[in-house]
């Protein structure tokens, strides 16, 4: 059998494909780490997928955050919803109001 090993890990070509390819990366590392003499090779290695899991985590809290803003745009955009809508959703995302609409004092 030639490659395949690591599900083609080598073929990845950006951020979205190795992000579905963590759990190669992460077999990856550990058996550059085995290796002895691949250790720079297996720190970046795990370095990266470090970085992809800081990320995964600051980005899914900029997505919680957001989601109210983008909602009421898209749906005034639609004519599903008014400005007004989008004014109380940017509140909201500032913290001017409390959950449940009130103004902050």
């Amino acid at each position: 059998m030639s490659g395949g090993s690591y599900n083609y890990l080598c073929t990845t070509m950006d951020l979205e494909d190795l992000h579905s390819r963590r759990h190669d990366l992460d077999d990856m590392a550990k058996r550059l780490a085995g290796l002895g003499y691949a250790q720079d090779a297996a720190r970046e290695t795990e370095e990266l997928l470090l970085l992809l899991r800081q990320w995964e985590t600051r980005a899914e809290v900029r997505l919680r955050r957001l989601t109210d803003v983008w909602k009421a745009v898209e749906w005034w955009d639609s004519n599903d919803s008014s400005e007004d809508a989008v004014k109380a959703a940017l509140a909201k995302y500032r913290g001017d109001h409390d959950d449940a609409g009130t103004p902050r004092a």
